[in-house]
Parts: C-alpha cells; sequence; structure tokens
C-alpha cells in the first residue's frame, strides 16, 4: 500500500479516500487491495476526500478505484492524460457521467458479481424484519411495554406473493433464497427474456399487475429516467392494504412523499427502506416516526461480504485493463473503440504504454 503520489513508469491506481475513517484505517476491511501489490501494481489513496473527483485528484492515474465520489465533467477539466479506467465499489453509477467518460475515452465499470448475493440477503433480511415487526418488538422490550405485544401480530413469508420490480441479477439471487418458503414470485422487468424468468420459476407482468397482486414488493431495478417514481401515488394505491413495500435499490424510484401518504392513511401495512429520495433524510421526516416502518442507513447489505466482493470485482477491472485487456461489466459500451482507449490498451498489451504516455491525448 501507498499513500502517496504515483511513482513514474508504472500503471498506478488511485483509490478514493471515502474508505478510510478518520485515523486513516479502511472500514471497508478487506477489499482486496492487496491484490493490486501482488501484481506489481502501483496505488495509492487519494489527497483528499471529496464528494467530486477534480483534476487533482486524478491527473496522472491510469485508474481509479472509488465508491462515494460523483464523475462529472468537472472532473476532466484541466486534466491533461484521463484515467483509462472509473471502476467503482458497487452497482450503481447514477453519480457518474457516462457519456463525458466515454467522450474522454475512459471505461466506466461496476461491480455486480460483488454485491449479487450481499444485496440479494439485504432484501430478505428487510422482508422478515418487516413481516415480522421486528424493530417494533425492540422496542417494546426496551421501553417496557412488553404486554403490546398482542398488538404486533407479525405475517408469515411462506406461501405468500412476492412481486420484483427488476429482475435483474441481485433480483434472480433472491428468487433463489425465497425457495425454501415455497413464496410465489411475479416480477416486472421490460428487458428481462420470458425465457429466463421461466427458467427461475417467475412470471413476468406488467408494473401495475405486480403492485395490486403482491404481498410483498420490493424494488430492486436501476434508477434511471424512465424508473424515476417508479412507485407512485397511483401504483402505491393498486397495493393491497395488507401488502408491504421495500426499496433496496435507488430513493427516488420510489415517490417517497406518496408513500407517507399511503402509510398514514392505512392503505399499506408498512415498508421497509435501505434507500431515501435525499440521503441522509431529514430530522423531520415522517417516516422517521412511524412504527410500520423499517430503515436503515444505505447500508443493509454492508458486510465482510460485500467488501470483498465488490473489492475483489473492482481490482480485477484494474489488473484487465492494467494488462491491456477489456474488464467486464463496462457499463458505457459505447466507449468501446475510442482512440485513446484503444491506443492505450493496445500499448498496455504490448508492454509499451510508457512512451505513449506523454503523446496519446484522447
Amino acid at each position: 500500500m501507498a499513500d502517496s503520489q504515483p511513482a513514474g513508469g508504472r500503471f498506478t491506481v488511485g483509490v478514493s479516500r471515502d474508505f478510510l475513517d478518520a485515523d486513516g484505517r479502511n472500514v471497508w476491511g478487506d477489499i482486496r487491495l492487496g491484490d493490486l501489490d501482488a501484481a506489481g501494481v502501483d496505488w495509492h489513496y487519494l489527497p483528499r476526500d471529496t464528494d467530486e473527483l477534480l483534476a487533482p485528484d486524478i491527473d496522472g492515474l491510469d485508474a481509479v478505484l472509488f465508491a462515494a465520489p460523483a464523475v462529472t465533467a468537472r472532473t476532466f477539466t484541466g486534466v491533461t492524460r484521463p484515467p483509462l479506467l472509473f471502476a467503482r465499489f458497487g452497482v450503481g453509477y447514477d453519480a457518474v457521467d457516462l457519456d463525458v467518460c466515454t467522450r474522454h475515452g475512459a471505461l466506466v465499470t461496476i461491480t455486480p458479481d460483488g454485491a449479487r448475493r450481499p444485496v440479494a440477503t439485504a432484501a430478505l433480511t428487510m422482508l422478515l424484519a418487516v413481516l415480522h415487526n421486528v424493530p417494533a418488538k425492540d422496542r417494546l422490550v426496551r421501553q417496557g411495554r412488553w404486554s403490546e405485544r398482542e398488538q404486533w401480530m407479525g405475517l408469515g413469508l411462506t406461501g405468500r406473493r412476492v412481486g420484483l420490480l427488476g429482475l435483474g441479477n441481485t433480483a434472480r439471487d433472491l428468487v433463489g433464497l425465497l425457495r425454501p418458503f415455497d413464496t410465489e414470485v411475479i416480477a416486472y422487468d421490460p428487458y428481462c427474456p420470458q425465457e429466463t424468468a421461466r427458467e427461475l420459476g417467475v412470471r413476468l407482468a406488467d408494473a401495475d399487475t405486480v403492485m395490486a397482486e403482491a404481498d410483498a414488493v420490493i424494488v430492486m431495478c436501476v434508477l434511471t429516467e424512465e424508473t424515476h417514481h417508479l412507485v407512485d401515488a397511483r401504483r402505491l394505491s393498486l397495493m393491497k392494504p395488507s401488502g408491504v413495500l421495500l426499496n433496496v435499490a435507488r430513493g427516488p424510484i420510489v415517490d417517497e412523499a406518496a408513500l407517507v401518504d399511503a402509510l398514514r392513511a392505512g392503505r399499506i401495512r408498512g415498508a421497509g427502506l435501505d434507500v431515501f429520495e435525499t440521503e441522509p433524510p431529514g430530522a423531520d421526516n415522517p417516516l422517521l416516526g412511524m412504527d410500520n416502518v423499517v430503515l436503515s442507513p444505505h447500508s443493509l447489505a454492508w458486510t465482510d461480504e460485500m467488501s470483498a466482493g465488490n473489492g475483489g470485482s473492482a481490482v480485477r477491472a484494474v489488473l484487465d485493463v492494467a494488462a491491456g485487456r477489456l474488464p467486464r461489466f463496462v457499463v458505457n459500451r459505447d466507449v468501446l473503440g475510442h482512440p485513446y482507449l484503444s491506443e492505450r490498451l493496445g500499448a498496455l498489451a504490448a508492454g509499451t504504454d510508457e512512451p505513449a504516455r506523454a503523446g496519446v491525448r484522447p
């Protein structure tokens, strides 16, 4: 590990400083940075903790492994040699301007293979916590309200119908975790082939049908313009009064104000949220005072399993690029064939990248 500026002549990686606490310890534990050392790749933590990567942070680096900072048009302003790779530790990339990365010949990767099981497990954890009223029952004990326990009868998961908004890799992993409960799974995903759904034993339907028929609806899709407020007041009104809504994806997929109204009016039984429209939620957010809501600070899936999985996946992307190979899980596929990217990858593959560094520009 290094905590200094890059040395010339070798493939160099910057790691965002939000992985570290105030004492300089990696709060995520083992994110497999030792694999970079083993491969002879120079790396260092970026000199400052920032919400947005800027030229002083990234200029001259070959790759950036990052978690929270945004990558924007300002990131590239004044950069003389952009990184070839922005390897995101996680699956979301709504804070990354893919178009500007593509214009500068920079790959953007995510880590779906590392996050898949931890997020699926987190979704199941949240589902059981909501159905069993776990936080409310915890408060009964702590506040000496034992006699009120009959008021918090839970719902069993076995035999229920679970609705998924999104049937990507993580949701498919959740389907497997649900099998021992003999649940029926119904899903909305316009991009999932019918054959894939059939193999999983999942019935595909439109979003309205999923909302209306499911006992529990779990949001597991990517945040895009298409999915922003996919769960709005109208769709919430379709849910069963005994139904519960969970969101383990991104906050703005659910119209939070409409959800609060539905919960207050008793139109749905409860909710479980690992994500919010504004993070962190304000102290005056009505959700914080509701007993029928289970909340988590966008970290329910944060485990040693996720640390090693996401870190290992991001590091593999870095090592692929260092060897001149295209990594898996590139999200801005339009960048493939960009002259800057192609020439640099070719030089890395041939072991002749050093002479190209000064001359190749995007």
